[in-house]
């Protein structure tokens, strides 16, 4: 882990062999992370350390708001709730769909979307368990989604070089973004709600408006694509990670 001044201010640990492909961070700091072993999670904040005791199929991971639980993503279509205090899977969602790629918790705790695959988005009202909404404005794999602030909005990222917004009440197509010129990796808000910030296999990172629908700025510093995209806690800066081995803190530009 690396500090605001860019140094390494701790190390979490190694998982075994194959690499770990995801990490998260609960919103009380408590990190997990997942691999093809049994699925860990490392808590830092008083929450104690805990291991699946058989193999998880897990391919993506987001703690809820609250921090009580941590969705996985299978390749079978299903997303897994666990209880981060007790590591027990607590229920399925099924999404009747394949390999799913990416998920993500609304911030008002109230939706958890996924997106596979086969580029179907589902939507699922998390206190029912209930699938709410199924889009299907993407013709492949749904890298990337997240949802505003304000949990009013959706956007996806996906292999179609294409950026959706989606308005989560209705599931309306609000907007289609286009400007990436390969695969769509990676997206997040602004904590402002005005601006979210998308990378790709193309190696930018562009910074896009809400409200105008418009890339505003594009970063152009990595060598090879660019997998991950996030903000800072008060959206002043914007950190990158990419296939070239390098990780870029830029000045949010707006």
């Amino acid at each position: 882990m690396w500090n605001e001044q860019h140094d390494i201010s701790g190390f979490l640990g190694a998982f075994d062999p194959p690499a770990n492909d995801c990490i998260a961070f609960s919103a009380r700091g408590c990190p997990a992370g997942m691999g093809g072993k049994p699925l860990r999670a490392a808590c830092l904040c008083g929450a104690p350390e805990w291991m699946g005791d058989t193999e998880v199929d897990a391919w993506t991971l987001a703690f809820s708001p609250d921090s009580q639980y941590l969705a996985t993503g299978t390749h079978v279509g299903k997303v897994n709730i666990f209880g981060v205090e007790s590591g027990k899977k607590e229920y399925s969602l099924d999404t009747r769909g394949k390999f799913i790629l990416s998920i993500a918790y609304s911030p008002d705790g109230k939706y958890l979307a996924s997106g596979a695959i086969d580029g179907i988005i589902n939507i699922f009202d998390i206190a029912t368990g209930k699938l709410l909404h199924t889009l299907e404005g993407h013709a492949m794999p749904i890298r990337s989604l997240t949802f505003s602030p304000d949990s009013q909005l959706l956007v996806t990222a996906s292999d179609d070089g294409y950026i959706k917004i989606y308005d989560v009440q209705h599931a309306n197509l609000a907007g289609t973004l286009s400007g990436h010129a390969s695969w769509v990796l990676n997206v997040a808000f602004c904590p402002d709600d005005t601006h979210f910030v998308s990378s790709s296999s193309d190696k930018s990172v562009k910074v896009w408006d809400v409200g105008t629908r418009t890339c505003v700025h594009t970063f152009f510093d990595h060598q090879d694509q660019v997998w991950g995209v996030k903000y800072n806690g008060n959206g002043s800066k914007i950190v990158s990670v990419g296939d070239d081995q390098e990780i870029h803190v830029y000045d949010c530009p707006v």
